[in-house]
C-alpha cells in the first residue's frame, strides 16, 4: 500500500508522462498478474451464484412433492429467502463492476507508469561535407507510447521523397540521405516529433564546402541559377554569388546555356557579367534550354553552377490568343487591323551597372500578323533619338540594353512593326540611370555561446533592398586567415558558428549577397575567446550544523557545482521555524564565505534554512531546505564535526583530501582524525583509510582504482572518542582528466628558478592560487606570480633554504584543477644563467696561470665539457683541468703558459633541466698581457732564490758634483731567524782600490710598525707589527699614561710578529690614548694611537651593539657581524713533508662567506690545498708541505654587518732542525 500510494501522488503531479526507474517487462508482469487475479476473482464470483441457484431450485421442486402443513407460512418463508437471495445477488454484482473499476484504474495507472516522455536519445548530428558526396542523416527518437515522428523540414520547408533525396521512417528512426549534395542543400535541417503538448523539434545544420577549384586560386560556384520571365527568344537568369572568391575577389560571370537538343554548352556572353542577374536574347522559339554560370577571377573560370531545370522557349501570351475547340486551334483576334499600334507601359524591369531590361506591353487591339518591335533611347534633356535594336530582331516584349554611359539618366520608347508597317513610338519611359552597389552590413557582435560556438548578430544595411542573405567568415585573431563558414546565403541577422576552438580567439566579418553582387565586407568583430557564456550559480547544497550556543547557530554549506562561468560573489540564507511555511531573509549583505553563524533563535525551537548562490549575473535558485536543527547548546565530550571537505590533485589512482577542523572541539582537544572511504557514488558502506589516526587536515590518498568513484568523510577524535562524521564529499572519480598538467620547475632566461603550471580550463574570472603546504601563503619578498593566458608562473627572487617546502596551485573556480610540487634540496633545480663567477684570468706569484669560473653548487650528476677552438679537451701534463662540483668550481691550470694556449675557451656544462655554456676569448692583448707577466714573474722568482738587489744599481750626482752610485740588496728572502745572526762585510773595489762597510747582525735589532686597532668578537684589539727577531723585548701598555696590568677586561701578548693587547666590552671610559714602550735592553721605544679624537662613541648596551670612530679609524662591534671565534694561534711549525691542517670556528648572522689567503692573496682548492667550509667552521690543509710554504696565512670571514680577519704564521723546518722556541709545534 505505501508503494501504490507513493505511486499515486507521483502520478497526480505528472499527468503527462512518467519515468520510473523498474523496467517495462515488470510493468507488463504487474498487469497480466493483475489481469490473473481478477479473472480469479470474477469467475469465483460466478460460480457461487450459479450454485445457490440451482441449489434454490431443487430445494423449490422437492418441496412442491412433499408440501404439507401451513403452505401459506411456507409461501411467506420462501419469498423472504428469495429476496435474501435477490439481494445477495445483486451485492455480488455491484462488488465484481467495482473490482472491474479498480483493476482498470490500476491498469491505467500501470500503463502511465511505463510511459515515457517523448524525446531524442540521439538527435541529427551536424554535418560537414564537400560538395557532391553524399549526405546521411538520422535521429532517433523514443517514448512511451511510440511517438509519431514528422518527416524532416529543410529552411521551413517539408521535404519530400526525389530523384537526390530519400527518407526512411521507422518507429523509432528517420533516416534523411542527400545524394549527390550541392550547395543549395546547405541550411538547418529540422525533425518534429508530436507529442500531447505540441511539436518537440531537433536541427542540424549542415555545411557544404567548395568542390576543389577548376584552376589554382579560381574562384567557387555560383548557386541557386533560376529562369524567370520565358519568352519566344528571351530568358531572364538570377543567380547568388560564392561566398569564397579563390586566391582574386570575383569580377564577374559568364553565363551558358545549353540546347539540349544539341547537348552542347555556349558561352552566353562575351564580356564578363559582374551582377548576379543576366537577359538572354536571341533563343529560338519552342526549343529546350538548360542554363549555368561560372564565376570569374584573375586566375580565371571556376567550376560551373548546378544546371537548371530544362525550360522550353515560348510565347507566354499565346494562350491568351489562342483556343482548341472540337481538335481544332482558333486564333481570336480583335480587329483585322493593317498597321499596328504602338506598345504601352514602357518600363525597367531590371537595373545593373552594365545593362538595362526593358519591358513593355503589346498592342490591343494587336493584330492577325506577325509583330515585331523597334526600340530607341534618348538622353534625359535631350529631343533626338537614336535605335538601339538596329542590328536585331526584338521578337519578344523584353529588349536588354547595353553599352549605356554611367552617371547619365535615358528615355527609351518603342514602336510595334508588322509587314504593313511601323507604329508610332510608345510613350518614353520613366527616366532610368544605373543601379547602386550593395552597402556592406555593419556592428558585426560575436557573443559567447558554448565552448565550441559562438553566437554572431549584425545590423543590415539602410538599403536593404535586393538583399538574399549574408555569407560569414571567421579567422582566429591576428592571422588573417579567413575562412567561410556558409556558402548559402544565410536570410536571417543572427547565426551560431560551430566547430570552433575552446579558449582561442577569434573575429568575424559579414557581407550582403544581392543581384547586383556581394558588397565590401563589414568590419572586423571585436576578437572573442570561444568559452561558454556566464550564467547564475547553481544551487548550494549539504547544510549542515557546525555549532550551536543554544541562541547562535554556525551553519556551514557545499559551494554549488557550478558556478555559471563567474566567482561566486556571495551567499544568502533564509531561515524558517520547523512547520512554518514562510521563508525569512537572515543576511541583507552577501556573505564571503561558506560558514554562517544565526543569532537571535529561541533555544528549544526547531529551525530549517535554504542558501543561495550569486555572482555578477544575479543570484541563484536555492538550496534543498535543511533538515530541522534544534536549537539547543552543545554539551556532548566528543568534537563536532569537519567540514569544507575539498578534494584535489585528483590523478589516476590518487588524490588530495583536505579539510577544515571542526568549530566544536568537545571537552578536550582534537587529537587526530578518522578517515573513512566508501566506494560507489550512494555506498553507505564506510571503510577507515588508515589503522591510525591522521593528525594533519589534509591527506593524500593513493591505491584507488582507476576509473572508480569514490566518496570520502572525515571524523574527528578527542579523548572522550570519535566525534560526528562530516557531510560525505561529492563522488569523485579517480582518474587523470584529460588535458591535466602538473608544476614543472626550471630556470628562466634570466636565471630565476621558477614553478609553473598550465590551466586546462578557465575563464576570465579564474585565478591561480599559490600556496605552501596547501594553506601557508607565500610572501612577496619570496616569490612573485605572473599568469599568461593560462599559464602561471612562481618565480623565487632570491631562493634559499627558507624556500624548500612542497608548494601548491589550484584554479580559484575549480579546486579539483591542482597540482602540488615538493621543492627539495635534492630536487633543486640549479642556476647556470648567472654564474657566481664568470671566466676569471688569474697569475700565481710562482708565474703559473689559472683561468676558472664558478657557478652555484651542482649535483653529482652534472657535466662538463671543455672546447677549446672548436674542439674538445681534458686533462695533459701541461694543462691539468679541476672541475668541482660541490662548489660549481671549474678551473683550468697552466704550469707554464705558452702561445700555443692562445684561443677561446668553453665550459658547457648541465645539471638535470639546467644547462649553459660560458666562452673565454683569451686572445690578442689579454692574452699576451698574461704571458708576459707570468714569465716576468717566474723569472723574478727565479732571481729570489737566493740574495738578490730589491732595487737595482742607479746612480745621482749631489751638490759638490759627487757621483753616487747606491742599490738595496736582499740577502734573507725569508724571515730572519738566530741562524742569520753574525758580522756582514760589503766591499766596494776598483783598480784605485777598496772599501770594506761590516754589519753586526745580533740580538736587539727592532723595527716596529705604528699601532693599529682591529676589530673582535668581544670588543677590539691594539696592536704593533713587528719586522725583526727580538731574543729580548718587554712591553709595556699604558692608558691616558696609567699602565695597564693585566684584568678581566684586558689581556696582553706578544709574538715574533706582533705586539697586542685587547680590550673586552669597551665602554665610553675606554676613549683616550694608548701607549705602547718597547725596551730592547738598550733603548725604549714608543708607538701611541689616541682613541680621544673627533670620533664618535655609541653604546647600545640592550642590543651589545658598540661603534667607535676615531681618527681614521672605525670599529664596529655587532653580535651578528662575522667573526672568528676561536681556533687559530698565532704562530705554527710543522716538519716538511707532512700535512698542515688549520681549524677554526667562525659565528655571525647572516652565515658568512669564507675566505682563506695566503701572504694576502686567496687560496683555492687544488692538490696541495684543500679547503673545506661547513656551517661555523672552516679548515685548510696543506699537503705534503714544504719550506716555500712558510709564511702568512689568514682566513676573512664577512657577512652584511661587518667582517674580521684572523692571522697565523707557518714556519716550516726541515728534518732535523728544531721548530721556533715561540711556535705552536704541529705534528
Amino acid at each position: 500500500m505505501e508503494q501504490c500510494s507513493s505511486s499515486v501522488v507521483s502520478f497526480q503531479q505528472h499527468p503527462q508522462y512518467y519515468t520510473r526507474d523498474k523496467s517495462s517487462n515488470i510493468v507488463k508482469q504487474q498487469i497480466n498478474n493483475h489481469q490473473t487475479s481478477l479473472n480469479y476473482f470474477m469467475l469465483y464470483t460466478n460460480r457461487e451464484i450459479l450454485k445457490e441457484t440451482m441449489a434454490a431450485d431443487e430445494e423449490y421442486e422437492r418441496e412442491q412433492w412433499t408440501m404439507f402443513g401451513n403452505e401459506a407460512e411456507r409461501v411467506e418463508i420462501d419469498v423472504i429467502r428469495n429476496q435474501q437471495l435477490l439481494r445477495t445477488r445483486v451485492n455480488k454484482i455491484a462488488l465484481r463492476k467495482q473490482a472491474e473499476m479498480k483493476a482498470s484504474a490500476h491498469m491505467r495507472y500501470l500503463e502511465q507508469l511505463s510511459q515515457k516522455a517523448p524525446d531524442f536519445p540521439i538527435p541529427l548530428r551536424a554535418h560537414t561535407v564537400w560538395e557532391g558526396m553524399t549526405v546521411k542523416l538520422s535521429c532517433t527518437v523514443q517514448g512511451c507510447p511510440t511517438p509519431k515522428l514528422v518527416f524532416p523540414h529543410f529552411p521551413g520547408v517539408q521535404l519530400h521523397q526525389s530523384s537526390n533525396v530519400e527518407i526512411k521512417t521507422f518507429d523509432t528512426k528517420a533516416v534523411i540521405t542527400l545524394r549527390a549534395a550541392h550547395k543549395e542543400h546547405e541550411g538547418l535541417y529540422t525533425t518534429r516529433l508530436r507529442t500531447t503538448d505540441g511539436i518537440q523539434e531537433h536541427s542540424a545544420f549542415v555545411y557544404l564546402t567548395d568542390a576543389s577549384a577548376a584552376v589554382v586560386g579560381g574562384p567557387a560556384s555560383p548557386l541557386a541559377v533560376q529562369v524567370s520571365d520565358v519568352n519566344k527568344d528571351y530568358v531572364f537568369l538570377t543567380w547568388q554569388p560564392p561566398s569564397a572568391d579563390g586566391a582574386s575577389p570575383v569580377q564577374g560571370y559568364y553565363v551558358e546555356r545549353c540546347d539540349l537538343g544539341q547537348g552542347e554548352w555556349v558561352r552566353c556572353n562575351v564580356d564578363i557579367q559582374k551582377m548576379c542577374h543576366y537577359p538572354v536574347f536571341g533563343l529560338k522559339e519552342g526549343t529546350l534550354y538548360q542554363f549555368r554560370v561560372r564565376s570569374v577571377n584573375q586566375a580565371g573560370a571556376g567550376r560551373p553552377s548546378k544546371a537548371t531545370k530544362p525550360v522550353l522557349t515560348a510565347d507566354p501570351l499565346e494562350h491568351t490568343r489562342t483556343m482548341v475547340d472540337r481538335g481544332r486551334t482558333i486564333t481570336i483576334t480583335k480587329d483585322e487591323l493593317e498597321a499596328p499600334f504602338p506598345p504601352t507601359n514602357v518600363h525597367a524591369c531590371e537595373v545593373s551597372d552594365t545593362y538595362v531590361v526593358l519591358s513593355w506591353t503589346e498592342p490591343e487591339p494587336r493584330g492577325r500578323e506577325p509583330l515585331t518591335f523597334y526600340v530607341e533611347r534618348s538622353l534625359t534633356g535631350k529631343n533626338s533619338w537614336e535605335m538601339v535594336s538596329l542590328d536585331m530582331v526584338v521578337n519578344s516584349p523584353r529588349f536588354p540594353v547595353f553599352d549605356l554611359v554611367k552617371g547619365k539618366q535615358y528615355y527609351f520608347r518603342v514602336r510595334s512593326v508588322n509587314k504593313y508597317g511601323v507604329s508610332d513610338p510608345s510613350e518614353p519611359s520613366t527616366p532610368i540611370s544605373f543601379g547602386k552597389s550593395q552597402a556592406p552590413p555593419h556592428s558585426v557582435m560575436a557573443i559567447r555561446d558554448t565552448d565550441t560556438s559562438v553566437l554572431l548578430q549584425w545590423q543590415e544595411p539602410k538599403d536593404k533592398n535586393g538583399i538574399l542573405g549574408y555569407y560569414l567568415y571567421y579567422s582566429e585573431a591576428g592571422k588573417h586567415n579567413w575562412k567561410t563558414i556558409n556558402n548559402k546565403p544565410f536570410a536571417k541577422t543572427r547565426f551560431t558558428v560551430h566547430g570552433l576552438k575552446t579558449r582561442k580567439d577569434y573575429v568575424f566579418r559579414v557581407k550582403c549577397v544581392s543581384r547586383a553582387g556581394n558588397s565590401s565586407y563589414s568590419d572586423e568583430s571585436q576578437p572573442i575567446m570561444v568559452k561558454s557564456a556566464i550564467y547564475v550559480p547553481s544551487a548550494p547544497s549539504a547544510i549542515v550544523l557546525l555549532l550551536c550556543t543554544g541562541s547562535e547557530m554556525v551553519l556551514g554549506w557545499r559551494a554549488p557545482f557550478s558556478d555559471g562561468g563567474s566567482p561566486v560573489r556571495g551567499y544568502y540564507l533564509d531561515q524558517k521555524e520547523k512547520g512554518m511555511e514562510i521563508w525569512r531573509e537572515v543576511n541583507v549583505k552577501p556573505v564571503k564565505e561558506r560558514q554562517f553563524k544565526v543569532c537571535n533563535l529561541t533555544s528549544g525551537h526547531f529551525y530549517q534554512f535554504r542558501v543561495f548562490a550569486a555572482n555578477v549575473v544575479g543570484i541563484g535558485k536555492p538550496s534543498e531546505p535543511s533538515e530541522a536543527f534544534l536549537c539547543e547548546k552543545w554539551t556532548m565530550p566528543e568534537p563536532g564535526c569537519p567540514y569544507d571537505l575539498e578534494i584535489r590533485e585528483v590523478r589516476n589512482g590518487s588524490l588530495v583530501l583536505l579539510w577544515a577542523a571542526p568549530l566544536y572541539e568537545g571537552r578536550s582537544p582534537v587529537t587526530g582524525y578518522l578517515l573513512e572511504i566508501s566506494q560507489g557514488d550512494q555506498s553507505e558502506n564506510w571503510t577507515a583509510l588508515s589503522e591510525k589516526t591522521i593528525s594533519d587536515t589534509r591527506y593524500k590518498v593513493s591505491g584507488l582504482q582507476v576509473g572508480e568513484t569514490y566518496r570520502f568523510r572525515v571524523s574527528a577524535i578527542n579523548e572522550a572518542g570519535v566525534g560526528r562524521a562530516s557531510l560525505p564529499s561529492e563522488p569523485v572519480i579517480a582518474q587523470t582528466q584529460p588535458g591535466t598538467k602538473n608544476i614543472e620547475i626550471g630556470v628562466d632566461d634570466d636565471g630565476f628558478i621558477f614553478l609553473g603550471y598550465e590551466a586546462a580550463e578557465m575563464n576570465d574570472e579564474s585565478k591561480f592560487l599559490w600556496s605552501k603546504n596547501y594553506t601557508d601563503p607565500i610572501g612577496a619578498e619570496r616569490a612573485r606570480a605572473e599568469t599568461k593566458t593560462n599559464r602561471s608562473v612562481l618565480t623565487f627572487t632570491d631562493p634559499s633554504e627558507e624556500d624548500l617546502g612542497l608548494y601548491t596551485v589550484n584554479m580559484s573556480d575549480n579546486p579539483q584543477q591542482s597540482s602540488s610540487y615538493d621543492f627539495t634540496a635534492e630536487g633543486k633545480v640549479v642556476n647556470l644563467q648567472a654564474p657566481l663567477s664568470a671566466w676569471q684570468v688569474e697569475v700565481s706569484e710562482k708565474g703559473s696561470v689559472r683561468l676558472w669560473l664558478q657557478t652555484e653548487s651542482l649535483s653529482n650528476a652534472a657535466e662538463l665539457r671543455l672546447i677549446f677552438n672548436d674542439r674538445e679537451i681534458s686533462s695533459t701534463p701541461h694543462r691539468k683541468i679541476n672541475f668541482d662540483k660541490a662548489k660549481g668550481l671549474v678551473e683550468i691550470l697552466f704550469d707554464q703558459l705558452s702561445q700555443e694556449d692562445e684561443g677561446s675557451y668553453t665550459a658547457q656544462l648541465r645539471d638535470g633541466r639546467a644547462k649553459n655554456q660560458f666562452t673565454l676569448v683569451f686572445v690578442d692583448k689579454k692574452f699576451r698581457d698574461t704571458l708576459a707577466l707570468a714569465d716576468a714573474i717566474r723569472h723574478d722568482n727565479k732571481r729570489k732564490t737566493g740574495p738578490y738587489f730589491q732595487e737595482f744599481l742607479s746612480w745621482s750626482v749631489n751638490e759638490d758634483c759627487e757621483l753616487i752610485m747606491k742599490c738595496k740588496m736582499i740577502f734573507f728572502p725569508r724571515q730572519v731567524t738566530k741562524k742569520e745572526a753574525g758580522s756582514y762585510r760589503a766591499v766596494v773595489s776598483d783598480g784605485r782600490g777598496e772599501d770594506v762597510s761590516t754589519l753586526d747582525l745580533l740580538d736587539g735589532a727592532l723595527s716596529a710598525s705604528s699601532l693599529k686597532i682591529q676589530s673582535t668578537g668581544e670588543g677590539f684589539k691594539l696592536y704593533c707589527s713587528l719586522k725583526y727577531y727580538i731574543s729580548f723585548l718587554k712591553t709595556s701598555w699604558y692608558f691616558k699614561e696609567k699602565r695597564i696590568g693585566e684584568e678581566a677586561r684586558t689581556k696582553p701578548g706578544s709574538s715574533m710578529q706582533k705586539v697586542w693587547i685587547e680590550i673586552f666590552n669597551p665602554t665610553e671610559n675606554d676613549k683616550g690614548k694608548y701607549t705602547l714602550e718597547m725596551f730592547d735592553g738598550k733603548d725604549t721605544h714608543k708607538r701611541f694611537l689616541d682613541l680621544s679624537g673627533q670620533g664618535e662613541w655609541k653604546c647600545h648596551f640592550s642590543l651589545k651593539d658598540i661603534s667607535f670612530r676615531a681618527e681614521s679609524y672605525f670599529c664596529l662591534f655587532v653580535s651578528d657581524r662575522a667573526k672568528v671565534t676561536k681556533g687559530l694561534p698565532d704562530v705554527v711549525a710543522i716538519m716538511e713533508g707532512k700535512s698542515l691542517c688549520l681549524t677554526c670556528y667562525i659565528d655571525g648572522e647572516p652565515a658568512p662567506e669564507i675566505f682563506w689567503l695566503r701572504n694576502d692573496r686567496e687560496i683555492f682548492s687544488q692538490d696541495h690545498f684543500t679547503i673545506t667550509k661547513v656551517p661555523k667552521c672552516s679548515s685548510i690543509t696543506i699537503n705534503n708541505v714544504n719550506m716555500e710554504d712558510s709564511g702568512k696565512y689568514s682566513i676573512f670571514v664577512r657577512n652584511k654587518h661587518g667582517s674580521e680577519t684572523v692571522d697565523v704564521t707557518v714556519s716550516v723546518y726541515k728534518h732535523g732542525e728544531k721548530p721556533p722556541a715561540n711556535a705552536v709545534e704541529l705534528s
